[in-house]
């Protein structure tokens, strides 16, 4: 197939740091041609891929400079995508909401993965307007506030198998990696690692917003020792850093879509502990990659029973439902069925005489 994947102009693709949808497709186009499909990655020009570089726009906008206005940039990446849809067969969009207009009216067949969360005001009437619109969740609990949209399937996020190699040591600190806000709990892994008895290292940017929480909440916890910030880690930084832990904490706070760091750990053979929130119950194999917990008290007596889980059931299960080339088949799967459902379409506006849209034979 000819598939087009449209990336947000955030970051590059892959990431020089943080970034997890800009990782996913990263994989995911790397792993389509793997397939032997043709793929077209629009995305910032500083990005890398094994399929052919629509460079949008020169540099990732977050890193970018001199800073730009981010509409500018998205405005060119639509155009972009608009001129060049009908060498398509399908495209597949990552930046939620921007590309339906133009996208609804090409007649080329297209679906949307649906990457943050969707209880904000406003998508529901989005959804309502496009209701033809075929979206992807990465998990099913990220449906729940729109559970009316067309949804044509659920597809875990799934990363390389040879990114990290496992560890089967024991681990000697907890880590924490992930954005330092308030939702993600930074403030409960602190506490639930001192509980604990255990130092805590902790892998983070510091979001621009979040600057005040940082200072006021965070910092004063950090001594070096027991609670230690590292800073934020490229994909080389974190293999050590999640491999040598006992756990991931991943304490969250909100109806997280998916968290991409606990595959992450479980390729490393590392569990984690996790509130029950948003995808957690998906991703986490209760007592085998990990242990999902109520509170913080929860989460202290897990930690003192991570010996009992195997790290290497940890790594094996990973790689029975995390690894690209699952994530990357089944996506395969999502386009032929989306182009067999547009055949008859095709059929008819052939009859009619008018243009139709490239499909596969």
């Amino acid at each position: 197939m000819r598939i087009a994947q449209i990336a947000p102009l955030a970051e590059s693709v892959p990431p020089k740091l943080c970034g997890g949808t800009e990782r996913v497709v990263a994989w995911l186009v790397d792993e389509l041609v793997e397939l032997g499909h043709d793929v077209t990655l629009f995305a910032s020009g500083d990005s890398r891929t094994r399929g052919e570089l629509h460079a949008v726009w020169p540099r990732a906008l977050r890193l970018g400079r001199p800073r730009v206005d981010p509409n500018t940039a998205c405005t060119l990446l639509i155009e972009a995508v608009s001129r060049r849809a009908g060498e398509f067969d399908i495209v597949h969009a990552h930046i939620d909401w921007l590309h339906l207009p133009a996208l609804s009216r090409s007649g080329i067949p297209f679906l949307s993965t649906l990457h943050g969360r969707l209880d904000l005001p406003g998508i529901g009437e989005v959804v309502r307007q496009f209701h033809q619109a075929c979206f992807v969740s990465i998990s099913d609990s990220q449906r729940a506030p729109l559970e009316d949209a067309n949804w044509c399937g659920t597809v875990h996020h799934g990363l390389p198998a040879g990114l990290f190699r496992p560890s089967y040591g024991p681990g000697s600190y907890l880590a924490f990696l992930g954005r330092l806000a308030p939702d993600k709990g930074p403030e409960d892994a602190i506490r639930i690692a001192r509980a604990a008895g255990m130092p805590l290292r902790i892998a983070a940017k510091v979001p621009r917003g979040e600057a005040g929480y940082f200072k006021k909440q965070i910092q004063p916890e950090i001594d070096g020792t027991k609670v230690e910030l590292v800073g934020e880690v490229d994909e080389r930084g974190k293999q050590p850093f999640l491999s040598a832990a006992a756990a991931l904490l991943f304490p969250i706070k909100w109806p997280e879509p998916f968290g991409l760091v606990m595959i992450e750990a479980m390729a490393c053979g590392t569990p984690v502990i996790a509130y029950r929130a948003g995808s957690v119950p998906e991703v986490i194999d209760e007592g085998v990659t990990g242990f999902i917990v109520e509170n913080e008290e929860e989460a202290v007596r897990a930690v003192k029973d991570i010996a009992r889980i195997d790290r290497r059931k940890v790594r094996a299960r990973f790689e029975e439902r995390f690894t690209s080339d699952r994530m990357a088949r089944t996506y395969e799967t999502h386009y032929r069925r989306l182009l067999a459902a547009a055949r008859p379409a095709r059929a008819a506006s052939e009859h009619l005489g008018t243009s139709a849209s490239p499909l596969v034979p």
